[in-house]
């Protein structure tokens, strides 16, 4: 008789200590789901619109400077010399007063992908194209190609 009232006091004790069924589990797991579920695609096209803006901020920036290099020089980097040009001195320029940007390096845009740098440009006198997130050339969102205008 002693086994069988350890057992029943250990069922007992079980019961009453504190922890969640796998029902509480569930119903938190589906809340999370639903919560995410609808604010998850608002935050993707948050970082998405992000990524734009940054790299159209850098475009202008990389034009200013590019700007810059002109009042200096008398004229833009040839498509061999690059956007390199902005922090490099190339032997035949003579009035180079850079670097014209604060990076030692070239940035990338925000998917990781260098700058083209294209002579003569489309509409102005070169273009600083990001390839989008796809890194072809066309695309729709955040896969269009984003050019200095």
């Amino acid at each position: 008789m002693a086994i069988g009232f350890k057992i029943r006091e250990r069922l007992r004790d079980r019961d009453t200590e504190g922890g969640f069924t796998l029902v509480e589990l569930l119903v938190v797991l589906v809340i999370l789901s639903l919560v995410m579920g609808l604010v998850g695609p608002r935050v993707l096209s948050y970082l998405t619109d992000a990524r734009v803006r940054s790299a159209k901020l850098q475009i202008d920036s990389l034009a200013a400077s590019l700007d810059l290099f002109y009042l200096d020089t008398g004229r833009y980097p040839s498509e061999q010399e690059g956007l390199k040009a902005l922090i490099a001195r190339s032997p035949s320029l003579d009035n180079w007063n850079g670097p014209y940007l604060q990076q030692s390096e070239l940035p990338l845009d925000p998917w990781g992908k260098p700058y083209e740098y294209r002579v003569p440009g489309e509409k102005k006198s070169y273009d600083i194209v990001s390839l989008g997130s796809d890194g072809r050339q066309g695309g729709t969102d955040d896969a269009a190609d984003l050019v200095n205008r």
